[in-house]
C-alpha cells in the first residue's frame, strides 16, 4: 500500500519515451564510489546502493543519524538515548551477543574501527553532519570489503577538493534548550583546504538526558609523487547523560512516564580521532589508490542496565593501510589490493557498590574489578575483483577476498570467576569469568559474482550472489559469564542472492530489488549462559527506492521495504527463551518506509513534507508480544531572506504522535525508549 500507484505510471512513461533519454555514456547516471573504491556509474553497480547527497544532508541537518537514514529503503537506525543508536540494514535490530560488528562503517573508504572491536553506537564517531555525501550498500560487501560487511556498509564521504560547498556558518536553536553551531571554511569548491566543526548542546527531552557533542574534520590536498595526496583528520567528543528504558505496557503513551528517566545516574563519555591519507595516481591503463591510517578511541559508560551498574572503560589504538590497484583494458577492469591492520585494545569493568536485589545477585556480582584485559590484533587481507564485458550490454563480475585475523589476548587479572582478590563467590561462583591468556586466529574467504545487463541506456538489470563474514568480536571471546572458561567461536557467515532493476535518468531514478539471505554460525547465549555459535536466520524481502522530479520544482522520494527476518534453528537459550524455526526475529518490522514530497523554488523557498511509516514488530523471540508500529509526519521549510542568509524551520512529529523509538520485552515486562513529541528547530545559515 505504501509504494504509490505512481510507480507503475512512471515505469510506463519511461518505457514509452516520455521520460528524458540519456546518452549511452551515462551522462545522467548517478555516480557512486563505495562499490569499487573508485567512481563508477550507479547503473554499473550490481547491488543495492543508495546515495544521500550533500544537498539532502544540508536540508535535513539531522540532530541524530536516525533522522537522515529514514530515507533509505531497508535501513532502520533506531534512536536510543542522546546520540546512542542501533543499526538495521536488511536485518533486525541486533542486540546482545553476536549483535556488534554486523555492519561496516567507513569514512572516505577507511574503516573507523578495528575489525574485532566494534561499537553498536559507532555512527556517532563520524561527522555525518558535515558530509559531502553518504553511500549505503545493503547486503554483504563485495571482495573489496572484509570482516563486518555482513548486512551492509555505510561510507561517509567528507568534502574533498572539487566538491566542497561555499564557506558558511550555522546557528540552530530548538526545544529542550537545543543549540548547535557549525562552520565550514573551504574558501571555494576548488580550494585544496577544508576545515569544519560542529558543536551541539541538547538539554534532552527526558529528565537528565542532555548531551554535548563536538565534531571536527579537516583535510588538505597536494600534488605528491606524480599523483594527488589528501591528508585528513577527524575527531569527535561526546559527553551525555543517558536515559534508560521506561517499563510497563504502553508506557510510552503515558505522559506521566514517557519523559521520565529511571536511571538519572547513567552517562556515556566517548572520544575518537582518526588521521589518514589518500594517495591516488591515474593513467590511461591503471590507477593506484593507497590509504594509510592511524586511529584512536576511548569511552567510559555506566552499564545502568546491569545489576550493580558496573563502569566500563575501553579504548584502542590502531594503524594500517588499505590499497587498490585498478587495471583497465578494452573489455575488462580488474581491481586488486592488500589491506593490513594492527590494533591494541583494552577493556576494564569495575563495580563500585554492592548489587541490589536477591542474595544471588548480591553474591554473584561483587564489588571491585570484573575484567581487565588487553588484546593485540593483526590482520591482513588480499582481494581481486574483475569486471568483464561479455557483450556491449552484458557484464560479468567476479571477485574473491581472503582475510586472516589474529588476536593475542592478555588477561591482566586473576584467571577464573573469583572476586578481584581471588576469593570465591557463593552460589557456585561469580558471574564474570576471565579466561586465561590465549591466542585466536580466523581465516575467511568471501566470493562474489554478478551479472549486469544494460536493457537500455538508462536501465540495468542485475543478478548478484555474495558472501559476507564477521570474525568473532573480542568481547564475545574474552568477556565471558556463568563459568564459561573458553569461548570456542568461529566466524559468522551470510550468503546472499539479489535480483535488481535500476533506472536512472536526469529526472527519475528507480531501484527495485529482491533479496534472499541465509546467515549461519551466529553467536548467542545458550541455556547455560555461554557464548556459542549455532544460531541461523533467514532474511528475504523486496525494496523499492524512487526519486522523481515530476513537475518542475516538485519532486517525490519514496523508500519502502517489505521483508521477513526469521529464525532458522530450534533451541532453548539463556533465561529460558526459546528460538523456533520460522518465527520472526524480534525487533524486525516486516514493513517500513518513507515518502517525501518536496518543493525547490531556488534561493527563495524550499519545503518538504515527509511521512515515515514503521510496521508492527515482535519484541520477543517467542512472538508473544509486539509493538504496533507508528506513522510520523515531518515538515521542513527554508526561506532565503538575502543572497547570504537562509532561515530554515523544521517541525518534527507534526501530529505529536506518541511513539517508541525502540520497544523490547525482557525480564517479564515491556520496555521502551520513548520517542520525541512535536519539536520545532530553527536554523540560521549564513554563506560567506
Amino acid at each position: 500500500m505504501f509504494i504509490p500507484i505512481q510507480l507503475a505510471v512512471i515505469i510506463m512513461l519511461a518505457e514509452s519515451g516520455t521520460a528524458p533519454v540519456a546518452a549511452a555514456n551515462d551522462t545522467f547516471s548517478e555516480i557512486v564510489v563505495t562499490g569499487q573504491r573508485r567512481e563508477q556509474s550507479a547503473l554499473a553497480h550490481s547491488g543495492s546502493i543508495e546515495l544521500l547527497d550533500g544537498a539532502l544532508i544540508d536540508n535535513v541537518f539531522h540532530q541524530h543519524i536516525h533522522q537522515l537514514m529514514t530515507r533509505v529503503a531497508g535501513v532502520w537506525v533506531s534512536r536510543g538515548s542522546g546520540q546512542e543508536h542501533l543499526t538495521a540494514i536488511r536485518s533486525p535490530v541486533l542486540t546482545g551477543p553476536g549483535s556488534c560488528g554486523a555492519f561496516l562503517f567507513l569514512e572516505n573508504g577507511v574503516p573507523i574501527r578495528p575489525a574485532g572491536f566494534c561499537n553498536v553506537n559507532q555512527l556517532f564517531e563520524i561527522d555525518t553532519e558535515q558530509a559531502q555525501s553518504i553511500e549505503v550498500i545493503r547486503g554483504p560487501g563485495n571482495a573489496l570489503y572484509g570482516s563486518n560487511a555482513l548486512h551492509g556498509i555505510v561510507n561517509v564521504l567528507m568534502p574533498m577538493q572539487g566538491n566542497r560547498s561555499a564557506a558558511h556558518g550555522i546557528l540552530e536553536v530548538g526545544v529542550n534548550r537545543f543549540l548547535r553551531l557549525q562552520a565550514e571554511l573551504p574558501g571555494n569548491p576548488q580550494s585544496p583546504h577544508f576545515a569544519g566543526f560542529s558543536l551541539s548542546d541538547d538539554g534532552g527531552f527526558r529528565d537528565d538526558s542532555g548531551y554535548r557533542q563536538i565534531k571536527i574534520h579537516a583535510n588538505t590536498t597536494r600534488d605528491f609523487v606524480d599523483g594527488e595526496f589528501t591528508a585528513a583528520f577527524s575527531a569527535t567528543d561526546l559527553d551525555q547523560e543517558t536515559a534508560g528504558f521506561i517499563v510497563g505496557e504502553d508506557a510510552y503513551r503515558d505522559p506521566a512516564v514517557n519523559r521520565s528517566n529511571p536511571n538519572p545516574e547513567a552517562f556515556r563519555q566517548a572520544a575518537s580521532q582518526r588521521l589518514y591519507g589518500i594517495w591516488s595516481k591515474s593513467t590511461a591503463r591503471y590507477a593506484i589508490d593507497v590509504r594509510p591510517f592511524l586511529r584512536h578511541s576511548d569511552m567510559r559508560f555506566l552499564q545502568h542496565f546491569l545489576p550493580g551498574q558496573p563502569l566500563e572503560e575501553n579504548g584502542h589504538v590502531s594503524a594500517g593501510v588499505i590499497s587498490a590497484l585498478t587495471f583497465t583494458a578494452d573489455r575488462h577492469t580488474s581491481i586488486a589490493g592488500i589491506d593490513v591492520e594492527w590494533s591494541r585494545v583494552d577493556l576494564t569493568e569495575t563495580q563500585f557498590a554492592p548489587a541490589e536485589g536477591s542474595d544471588f545477585l548480591v553474591e554473584t556480582r561483587p564489588e571491585g574489578l570484573h575484567y581487565d584485559f588487553e588484546v593485540v590484533s593483526a590482520g591482513i587481507a588480499a582481494y581481486i575483483q574483475s569486471d568483464v564485458d561479455i557483450t556491449r550490454d552484458l557484464t560479468l563480475a567476479f571477485g574473491l577476498r581472503g582475510e586472516y585475523l589474529h588476536y593475542d589476548y592478555d588477561n591482566r587479572m586473576l584467571d577464573g570467576n573469583t572476586r578481584e582478590d581471588g576469593t570465591p563467590c557463593g552460589f557456585g561462583g561469580c558471574l564474570y569469568t576471565r579466561p586465561a591468556d590465549r591466542t585466536d586466529s580466523f581465516f575467511n574467504l568471501a566470493p562474489k559474482a554478478s551479472l549486469n545487463y544494460r536493457l537500455a541506456p538508462m536501465t540495468a538489470l542485475y543478478l548478484a550472489a555474495a558472501r559476507g563474514f564477521r570474525a568473532p568480536q573480542m568481547t564475545e571471546l574474552y568477556r565471558l559469564q556463568s563459568g564459561q572458561q573458553v569461548a570456542d567461536l568461529d566466524s559468522e557467515r551470510i550468503d546472499s542472492v539479489e535480483l535488481g532493476l535500476r533506472y536512472d535518468s536526469e529526472l527519475l531514478s528507480l531501484d527495485l530489488a529482491a533479496f534472499f539471505m541465509r546467515k549461519r554460525n551466529s553467536v548467542f547465549r545458550d541455556a547455560q549462559g555461554f557464548n556459542v555459535n549455532g544460531a541461523r536466520t533467514r532474511h528475504d524481502g523486496v525494496e523499492a527506492a524512487l526519486d522523481w522530479q515530476f513537475a518542475g520544482a516538485w519532486s517525490l522520494a519514496v523508500g519502502a521495504t517489505y521483508a521477513r527476518h526469521r529464525y532458522d534453528f530450534d533451541t532453548i537459550a539463556a533465561r529460558g527463551e526459546s528460538f523456533v524455526s520460522g518465527r520472526d526475529v524480534d525487533t524486525a518490522p516486516r514493513w517500513m518506509g518513507s515518502t517525501e514530497i518536496s518543493y525547490d523554488g531556488g534561493d527563495r523557498l524550499r519545503a518538504s513534507l515527509q511521512w515515515v511509516s514503521m510496521g508492527r514488530y515482535y519484541i520477543d523471540a517467542e512472538n508473544r508480544f509486539d509493538y504496533p508500529g507508528h506513522d510520523l509526519l515531518n515538515l521542513r521549510a527554508a526561506f532565503g531572506l538575502t543572497r547570504s542568509l537562509t532561515v530554515t524551520a523544521r517541525l518534527n512529529n507534526l501530529a505529536d504522535v506518541d511513539v517508541a523509538d525502540r520497544a523490547d520485552y525482557a525480564f517479564g515486562d515491556y520496555r521502551y525508549f520513548p520517542g520525541r513529541g512535536r519539536e520545532l528547530f530553527v536554523e540560521f545559515r549564513y554563506v560567506y
